[in-house]
């Protein structure tokens, strides 16, 4: 049986963050569309991993990626109108219990967007 992987999300200017925390993943696909994202994966234990986000607003799939490390599997999607907030993550007015705010990165936005240009292009190096 499929579960859903706990997720963290963050936004930022340019970018929404979202981070499934799954250690050690195999056969991970990330399908990015433009109002949508589909991402599954198996872990070492061979437990199967689903989630499906509608996304509340529009990203540019093309300019949308993701890396995996041992601990998880990040994806940044490039919004589609920059410099607009997303209050939320999810085009649904409801929060799934697998989802959940990354405050270690949630910050204002002010001066913010050198970090953000230096976290993405560490992510595009990989």
């Amino acid at each position: 049986p499929r579960q859903p992987a706990k997720t963290l999300w963050y936004d930022r200017p340019r970018y929404v963050f979202l981070e499934f925390c799954v250690e050690d993943s195999t056969d991970v696909r990330v399908d990015i569309g433009d109002q949508r994202l589909v991402f599954s994966c198996k872990n070492a234990d061979g437990v199967e991993f689903y989630n499906e986000i509608n996304l509340y607003a529009r990203v540019n799939s093309k300019d949308s990626r993701e890396k995996c490390s041992d601990r998880s599997i990040t994806c940044f999607m490039r919004k589609w109108k920059e410099k607009v907030a997303w209050p939320r993550i999810t085009k649904e007015n409801i929060k799934p219990a697998w989802l959940s705010v990354d405050f270690d990165n949630w910050r204002d936005w002010e001066g913010d967007e050198e970090v953000e240009r230096a976290m993405v292009e560490q992510y595009a190096e990989v």
